[in-house]
This record gives C-alpha cells, structure tokens and sequence, in this order.
C-alpha cells in the first residue's frame, strides 16, 4: 500500500520506535481517505476525558470503576502479560551484546604410559606405569556476533515493539474493564426500577381487583368484571417475578464481574443518572492516536516488518569473535603465576549455503504474518473510526426517543386516570381501563430502557474516542 496521508502520517510517528538500529517501517494506507473531523460531531475541538466515568456524577460508580481497576483478574493478568513481553525485549535485546562468563575448572585425571601411546622396555619390572594428576583451569571467555546487517537489531525492534504494543493492550484492557463496569452498573439500576415499576403495577392490579369484587358483590359490575381484573391482576405478578429473575440474575453477573461472592446484594443508586454533556469529539487523527487499540495493532504490524526484514537477512553471512583468556596449573598455588596464563582469539564466518529451503519459508511465513497484521490494521482503524461516528450519530435518535417517551409516558397516565373516573361512572368498560394501565405501564418501563441505553451510549462514545487513562501507568 502506498504511505499514509498526511492527516494519519502525524499521529503515526508518534507510534515510531526509537534507539533501534533496524529499518524503519512505514505506517500503512488503510484504504480510506481520514476525514478533517468526524461527520455526527457537533463539537470537534479538545481532548477526550481523563477518568470518564466521573462525568455521571456517581460515587458508587467511581469507587466499582477504581476498586475493579486495581483488582480485576483480567488486567491483572494482562499486567503479567506486560512483564513477559519486558522480559522477552530484554533477551532479543542482551543477543546484541557481547557474552562473557568466567569458568573455573578442577580435575583429577589418570593417565597411563599405554594409554598415551609410550612402551618402556622391562617396564613390566617397573611396578605402576600409571600416573594421577591434578589440573586447575581459570578462564574468561568472550563471545560476540558482530550485527554487521542488522539482523539481530531488527529482532531486538520487534520485540520491543511486542512490549509496547503489550502495554497498549493493557491500557485497551483498563478501558474495556472501566465501560464494562459502567454499562453493568446502569443496568442494575435500571433493573431495579423496573422492579420497583411492575410492584406498583401489582399493587395497582390488586387495588383495582378488590374494587371490581366490590362492585361485582354490590350488583354495580358484571361477574365477567371481575375475571378479566383477576386476569390481569395474574398477569402484573407473573411480571413482576420475570423483572425479579432478571435482577438477580443481573446483580450476580455483576458481582462476579466485579470479584466479588455473588450474593445479590450490590449496592446501586436508587436512579439513573441523568446524561451528561457530550464529550468532544476532536478529530479522527487524533482519535486514531489516543485508542490504544489502534496503537497496539500498529506496533503489531511494525513488529511483524522486523521479523521479516531479519528473515531477509539470515540469508547474509553471519560474523561471530570469540576471546578466552586464563591460567591453567597442575598447582592450584600456582594458578596465579604468570608463566601459566593461556590466552585464544578467534574470528568465524558463516555464509548459509544449504538449508533444506528452510530460510526460505521463513521469509514467507513472516511476509504472511507481516500481511495479515497489515489487514488487521486496516480493520482497527476503520472500526475505531466506525464506534465514533455510530455513538454521535445515535445519540441525536436516543434523545429525541427518549423525549417521546417521557411525552408518551404522561400522557398515558393521564389516560388511566381519565380511564377510571369514566369507568366508574359506567361511561367505559372496564377492558378500556386496564388497557389503559398496560399501556401506561409499558411506556414507562420503555423510557426506563431507552434511559439506560442513551447512558450506555454515552459510555461507548467516550470508549470509543479512547479517553480515560491518560496519566496510568503501563504496569
């Protein structure tokens, strides 16, 4: 693919990899021209949110969200992940260093005139031909392979770029926690007052049966009243045990989300929060350069570009220096003397000739892999730019759906009363009443959904633009 524009080409750099002596890899062109701001932003100036979640203005929330940060398994395993990474940088890194080590060698050895090849005339009147000697060897030994084309810088790059794509990951895996968190967090409440709604539409059912008996013992109501305020009486409690299962079933997801012993009795706040001002969009570069994701898939590719340019130069001779200098003494006393001290250098050139077409292979499978992380970058990017413009484009449908609801909702109370009064006045039977209280139950339990879903949204927008954890540390 051809370079990126210029738009992308100023927060890739800052993705570039420094203090490595390999060939720098170009970020890649995903195909798509990046736009100078997102289509559904309506406020494109300053940066995402540090510590979103705050915005709600729940306490709750914020102590679940930092409490779960520090002690999730999932980014604690993450953490690990970290640390492996770090660890596997430092030994690509230690292979482009001289090796050096210190040996101390003692050994007994028996010799014999046979073994070693010598006859002694008469020697069978000699007694014992053979011989024990001590030998005492103290050496350093240095080896080093002269990176003369790069070779070994090119791997030492690619595993520092695993490492920081690693730490990209974590800070992805935070953010992933942090929305879980919120998102599971809006649904409890919200499932709480669903509750709390079909309770005093089961109270309300059984107030208006009793009513209904009433009149239907007093002659002022027909029998068939009375089933049909039975029926639906039947109908609020079987609705209120199905929102009682789902609120369980929720609090104890959520509990083991959030490590602790799933005993269904999470705190939350009594009500959904209100939304809070839509957060700046900013512009797609510099949302591409904020989202770990993005960030971590191309330091993927860029590690996968060493891994091939290193396979390309296997193919080149390879320059190794060896040094050893020691003492060696039949007399550990005189190990020290300077009449025993020993010393080599040695140089060795290795030109690969025949390899069985293994060298080979090895640069198809990391020109592959190269492919396939360039693919899965172009992916990223565009998925990232697609979460930000989807989350400000919805939120524009969620307002205004939720402003019919509150509308429809009122309305449909409203409804019930005038339903009652001209129930009980004989002007409207009584299946008018209680469809009137259906619906008067059904608009409110959809405003208390498409309240959570808009905080929701609210959540992926601000997941999506990749704010949160600015100022935390990798690991």
């Amino acid at each position: 693919m051809a370079a990126l524009k210029p738009s992308v080409t100023a927060w890739a750099c800052l993705l570039s990899l420094s203090a490595c002596a390999a060939p720098r890899v170009e970020a890649p062109d995903v195909g798509v021209a990046i736009p100078e701001r997102f289509a559904a932003a309506s406020r494109p100036e300053a940066p995402a949110a540090d510590h979103w979640w705050k915005t709600f203005g729940d306490p709750r929330l914020d102590t679940l969200v930092e409490r779960t940060l520090t002690d999730s398994p999932t980014i604690g395993r993450a953490i690990a992940g970290v640390r492996q990474a770090r660890a596997r940088a430092g030994i690509a890194g230690a292979d482009r260093l001289p090796r050096a080590d210190i040996a101390f060698s003692p050994s007994r050895r028996k010799l014999t005139l046979e073994s070693l090849g010598i006859e002694v005339p008469g020697g069978e009147n000699l007694g014992s031909t053979s011989y024990t000697i001590d030998i005492f060897d103290l050496s350093a030994n240095v080896a080093w392979e002269v990176d003369l084309w790069g070779r070994l810088a090119a791997q030492s790059a690619a595993a520092r770029a695993d490492l920081l794509s690693s730490e990209a990951n974590l800070q992805a895996v935070r953010q992933s926690i942090a929305a879980q968190i919120a998102r599971n967090y809006f649904a409890l409440i919200e499932a709480r007052q669903q509750v709390e709604l079909a309770e005093a539409a089961a109270t309300n059912a059984t107030e208006v049966a009793r009513q209904i008996a009433n009149r239907v013992a007093m002659g002022a109501a027909q029998p068939g009243d009375a089933e049909q305020a039975n029926a639906a009486l039947g109908l609020a409690h079987a609705n209120l045990e199905q929102r009682r299962e789902a609120q369980a079933r929720l609090t104890r997801q959520f509990e083991v989300l959030l490590g602790q012993y799933p005993d269904g009795e999470l705190a939350a706040a009594a009500t959904l929060p209100p939304v809070p001002p839509e957060p700046p969009a900013g512009i797609p570069a510099d949302v591409l350069a904020r989202r770990p994701d993005v960030a971590a898939s191309l330091l993927d590719l860029k590690a996968a570009g060493f891994r091939l340019t290193a396979a390309e130069r296997s193919f080149l001779p390879s320059i190794e220096l060896t040094g050893s200098a020691g003492t060696s003494s039949t007399e550990l006393s005189s190990l020290f003397d300077p009449d025993t001290f020993v010393w080599s250098i040695a140089g060795r050139i290795l030109q690969p000739v025949f390899q069985g077409g293994r060298l080979r292979a090895q640069v198809e499978l990391r020109a592959g892999e190269r492919d396939e992380a360039l693919q899965a970058y172009a992916d990223t990017v565009l998925t990232a730019l697609s979460e930000v413009e989807t989350a400000l484009a919805v939120e524009e449908f969620l307002a205004r759906q939720e402003q019919e609801l509150t509308t429809a909702s009122a309305a449909a109370e409203r409804a019930v009363v005038i339903s009652r009064n001209r129930y009980e006045v004989g002007k409207e039977p009584l299946l008018t009443l209680l469809d009137s209280q259906r619906r008067a139950f059904e608009a409110r339990s959809r405003l208390l959904a498409a309240q959570r879903v808009r905080l929701v949204n609210r959540v992926d927008l601000h997941l999506a633009l990749g704010g949160g954890f600015k100022n935390a540390p990798a690991a």
